[in-house]
């Protein structure tokens, strides 16, 4: 009979505040009222968004794509829909998410790695997308398809931006210009990338019109454009900025001319900023409405810069001006014609267009923050007077800082002061977890790390207590569970009594060796630790009556008192005793393991085999088996009545962490054990049959630390990418031979999506501009359907037909025998089945899909659309099926003579379709713009100026310092 096992399933994910792969966004409060005042943050959280409420620190969503499993890289927030979240992710995909149901609602595919930024028009429609492989790709969200591909940068993407300015009509005297909204034009994209360029591309045309090099010491890594579009910011390595100026009137204009015979630059250079920071900055965010923006690198501050007003700037001329005239008098010793001539010079000069860029910008403020800054962004929060920025730190923190405005400052030549308001900390871990214990009753995790000690609520992924310890590198639960023991780099162990959250006692039990590893005796009377200084000690557990100072009461306390110590050889970085407490097993530096007798401490048996040292060993149930895992990648299985070694298993790709059986055998599985190591993976073995059970993936970074639950029933594991995660044992059975034939699916797979990704020809490649496509596993097999529907519709076709002709002969005829599945569907027609088909395909695959055709299906294909176009059966889909294989498949189409007959019927029913849908649209547009002015004539509107909101607002937002430099 053939063995079969239990599956583990991830349950949940916590410990994660935000990871560092991508960008955070800043949103308003909900206006359904969930979350308070000072907004949300939108982050990344290994290959989830989460939604946090800054001021609560509440977790408020959780955005998760079961589907997806690699990490997220980018955000970006729609500026029409504040609810819809584009996210890319670190395969190349890109998801929309709506965040009132926290639901993907599109999925796109078109990158071959990494999303590094993301960014909406402003009308919310399109989305541009750049990338690690070089590549920007427009993408068209009404119709859920990619537009284009832009080439041009030869290194990553790292900045994007949409260029929208409205269309500038000017009247004869050239004095008066309008604003109009333009149709015509599709705007312009500006984008940096890695390779020190920046490009200005006209997406009307689709091609790059301009391109400078946007730093001169070697890559440009972020790219902050102003909101009005005046100007723009890059940076790059040594603290370099530089600022550029956008003609805003120019390019509105050239968007409206056909022909552009002169070379024009939009894009003006004007000047370098150095900031205080030498490191290279990786983001510049502009205020949305004030004159500040922020820049910082991966350290621990951000730098704010003001841009000052048309006021401050000239002042700083004058002053400039005087200095010089008098330096110019005293060197000259004269006064009189020198002073007009100095007059004549400053004129000039007066003009601020020409003023030095350092004039314009200054430095505001540098807020210190906790950790490394990884990204921030503005909250704009309504009825807050004081600058407010959100900043997420490469140690999982989120922190929320009121910056003071110049506008707030009692003297002007104070200096802003910034404190930190509010943050997000407590969810997590600032370091890796390095040691992970379970409660006796399965309901309570402690996680310990370097500074901190946390207890969590397994249920509700709770964070109960917080503690500090030192760098911690073991921990566990005594007996009863109210007190956990932790053992720290400085060879210290630590008593936390977990009720009233107090340190009981510290004893420095290695005398500053790293106490590498610790176990509870299996009588929960002592404990045993293992350090760096050749020694293990052996604890007991006593109650001391302490006195209460000021006072002659007493008051029961425990201390650790030591019992015995074991020298050995070199250091221990592992030991474990054997649930009936006869033996300790002891791993060395030295590779080797040596198992002594518990009660007098002597020699039982060495274990010989480990090519590196043990890292993490553990004894199963009954005491019979002892596994040990290796930095040599290698798991050994040995027997402890003869330390024989039962096998070596080439267990993972990379040094093997930890290592932990299920401690008992309730249903046959006492000799299953876990693995885990830096290559992510957790693996599920039969220690019987030397067997791989299942491959556990999920994690994103080594996994330090392990732990199962003490009735089986799920482990915990703790990981470099910050997260805690819980696996859960499900009643789904999984089979050996499955299971592999499952991983060579996916290696295939894997395989078969790169081999098929069409390589471009050496004129398509240097082509400014492509398609926006890419094969998945998804495509494929939705490529295969269509061919398969095709061949059963045409099969279907010619049975109907010959039938239909045997009926005119002999009207008596039996209705043909059809394929089944047309009969289950409610016997419906072969062109309906096949239009089902079709419509089932997601439309950002569906181009992708019919690349997979062969030419063969093509004339089937055509006969369909022709049936569409008669019975107009979804018009937009037909057009978009024709116009595409009709492009795609032009020479093949245009050589044949067949297609020609096909193509004549297919336009002759598509134009008839097309007018009639136009005279309906233009009817049902004439009417409603009758009911309109109905509504118009009946409404009491007239006596509210309907332009008063718009001139309000421009009252109150101040005209920017930019615009007057550009």
């Amino acid at each position: 009979m053939v063995k079969s096992y239990l599956k583990f399933e991830p349950c949940k994910s916590f410990g994660v505040v935000a990871t560092a792969t991508s960008n955070l966004v800043w949103a308003s409060r909900d206006k359904s009222g969930t979350g308070t005042g000072a907004g949300q943050a939108i982050v990344a959280a290994n290959e989830e968004v989460l939604t946090w409420d800054i001021k609560k620190g509440e977790l408020l969503g959780r955005w998760r794509d079961n589907n997806c499993k690699a990490p997220v890289t980018a955000i970006a927030q729609s500026k029409t829909d504040p609810d819809l979240y584009a996210v890319g992710y670190e395969d190349g995909s890109i998801r929309l998410w709506d965040s009132k149901i926290a639901t993907a609602v599109v999925n796109f595919n078109g990158h071959k790695s990494a999303i590094t930024v993301l960014a909406f028009d402003k009308s919310g429609v399109r989305l541009a997308s750049g990338a690690k492989d070089t590549d920007v790709i427009v993408w068209d969200l009404v119709a859920e398809v990619g537009q284009y591909k832009l080439r041009g940068h030869k290194d990553q993407i790292t900045g994007l931006r949409f260029v929208e300015p409205d269309a500038q009509i000017q009247d004869d005297d050239k004095e008066q210009a309008m604003t109009v909204e333009s149709e015509a034009s599709e705007g312009f994209l500006l984008t940096t990338g890695k390779d020190a360029l920046i490009k200005l591309w006209d997406l009307t045309s689709r091609h790059c019109i301009e391109t400078h090099v946007a730093q001169t010491n070697g890559e440009c890594w972020a790219l902050g454009v102003s909101p009005d579009f005046s100007g723009c910011v890059t940076a790059g390595n040594d603290g370099e900025m530089r600022v550029w100026t956008l003609d805003v009137a120019a390019l509105s204009a050239s968007a409206q001319q056909v022909d552009l015979s002169l070379a024009v630059n939009f894009l003006h250079d004007r000047g370098t900023l150095h900031r205080h920071s030498k490191e290279k900055a990786i983001e510049v965010i502009f205020h949305p409405r004030r004159d500040y923006f922020a820049v910082h690198g991966v350290e621990k501050n951000v730098e704010i810069w003001r841009i000052r007003t048309e006021v401050e700037i000239k002042k700083g001329i004058a002053r400039k001006r005087k200095r010089r005239r008098e330096k110019l008098a005293s060197a000259k010793g004269r006064k009189g014609d020198g002073d007009v001539d100095m007059e004549d010079v400053d004129e000039a000069a007066e003009d601020i267009t020409t003023a030095d860029i350092s004039d314009v910008f200054v430095q505001h403020v540098i807020v210190r923050t906790s950790g490394k800054v990884r990204s921030v962004d503005w909250a704009s929060s309504q009825g807050h007077k004081d600058l407010q920025l959100l900043v997420g730190s490469t140690n999982n923190l989120l922190e929320l800082y009121d910056v003071v405005g110049r506008d707030k400052l009692k003297k002007k030549n104070d200096a802003a002061d910034y404190n930190r308001a509010l943050a997000v900390e407590l969810a997590g871990h600032r370091t890796d977890v390095r040691a992970l214990s379970i409660s006796s009753d399965d309901k309570m995790l402690a996680s310990a790390a370097n500074g901190s000690l946390k207890i969590w609520n397994i249920r509700t992924n709770a964070c109960i207590r917080t503690f500090e310890c030192g760098y911690a590198l073991c921990c566990a639960f005594l007996p009863g569970d109210k007190v956990v023991v932790v053992g720290t780099k400085e060879g210290e162990l630590q008593l936390y009594d977990v009720a009233s959250a107090a340190l009981l006692e510290s004893v420095n039990a290695h005398e500053g060796s790293a106490i590498w590893s610790l176990q509870v005796h299996p009588d929960g009377k002592s404990v045993v630790s293992g350090g760096a200084d050749k020694t293990a000690k052996f604890w007991d557990f006593k109650i001391v009556q302490e006195q209460v100072l000021g006072t002659t009461r007493t008051t029961p306390k425990l201390k650790l008192v030591q019992a015995r110590i074991l020298k050995v050889a070199d250091d221990i970085l592992s030991l474990r005793f054997s649930p009936d407490s006869k033996l300790l097993a002891v791993a060395l530096l030295d590779s080797t393991v040596k198992v002594f007798f518990t009660d007098t401490l002597k020699l039982y048996l060495n274990l010989y085999g480990h090519k590196l040292p043990v890292l993490s060993m553990d004894i199963s149930y009954d005491s019979k088996l002892i596994v040990t895992s290796s930095a040599d990648k290698n798991i050994r299985i040995w027997g402890l009545d003869f330390g024989d070694c039962h096998k070596a298993l080439f267990g993972h790709q990379d040094s093997i962490l930890q290592v932990a059986f299920i401690p008992h055998n309730s249903e046959g599985n006492g000799h299953h054990f876990f693995s885990a190591g830096k290559d992510r993976a957790i693996k599920y073995w039969d220690g019987d049959k030397f067997e791989q059970i299942q491959r556990i993936d999920g994690h994103h970074g080594e996994i330090w630390a392990l732990a199962v639950s003490h009735s089986g029933g799920f482990l915990v594991s703790a990981s470099h990418d910050k997260s805690i995660r819980v696996w859960q044992e499900t009643d789904e059975q999984i089979f050996l031979e499955e299971e592999r034939e499952k991983e060579i699916e996916e290696l295939y797979e894997s395989t078969l999506t790169t081999s098929l990704e069409q390589d471009p020809d050496a004129e398509d490649e240097n082509r400014e501009v492509g398609a926006a496509g890419k094969q998945t596993v998804e495509t494929l097999m939705a490529g295969e359907r269509i061919a398969e529907a095709l061949e059963l519709g045409m099969a279907d076709l010619v049975v109907v037909r010959e039938y239909e002709e045997a009926r005119q002969n002999n009207p008596h005829t039996a209705p043909p025998q059809r394929n089944f599945i047309f009969t289950a569907m409610g016997n419906i027609s072969a062109e309906a089945y096949v239009m089902s088909v079709l419509q089932k395909i997601k439309a950002s695959a569906l181009h992708d899909a019919l690349i997979v055709l062969p030419f063969a299906s093509v004339p089937m294909l055509f006969t369909f659309l022709n049936i569409f176009a008669m019975r107009s059966m979804n018009i937009p889909l037909t057009c978009r099926i024709l116009f595409f294989i009709l492009k795609m498949h032009h020479k093949q189409i245009v050589a044949s003579k067949t297609m020609r007959v096909m193509l004549d019927g297919i336009r002759a029913n598509l134009r008839q379709v097309l007018k009639r849908q136009k005279d309906e649209m233009g009817y049902n547009i004439a009417a409603l713009k009758v009911v309109g002015m109905q509504l118009q004539e009946k409404s009491v509107k007239d006596y509210v100026d309907e332009k008063w909101d718009e001139e309000d607002e421009t009252r109150t937002v101040k005209k920017r310092g930019f615009v007057h430099v550009s």
